[in-house]
C-alpha cells in the first residue's frame, strides 16, 4: 500500500468513527502517519476533557483504522 492508499484509508476509518464522537461533541483530526505504522491524531472538542477519551481512542478509533489499514500498530493522541 502506497503512503497516498494509507492516508486515505485511515481518513475512510476516521469519517466512519467521527459522527460518534460528533454527537458527543467531539471531534478527531489525523495528524500524521510515522513510518507507516504509526497513526497520530487530534482528539477536538468534548473529547479533550472526556475521562474515558484513552478508551475510546483503544476500542473505538485505533480498532476502525487498523480494520481500513492493518499494518498500523498504534494510534496516539496528541491533543
Amino acid at each position: 500500500m502506497t503512503a497516498t492508499e494509507l492516508q486515505k484509508n485511515v481518513e475512510k476509518a476516521l469519517e466512519e468513527i467521527r459522527p460518534f464522537l460528533k454527537s458527543d461533541g467531539g471531534d478527531i483530526r489525523l495528524v500524521d502517519i510515522e513510518e507507516g505504522k504509526r497513526v497520530k491524531v487530534e482528539l477536538q472538542g468534548a473529547c479533550v476533557a472526556c475521562n474515558v477519551n484513552q478508551m475510546t481512542l483503544r476500542s473505538g478509533v485505533e480498532m476502525t483504522i487498523k480494520k481500513y489499514a492493518p499494518q498500523i500498530e498504534e494510534v496516539i493522541d496528541i491533543s
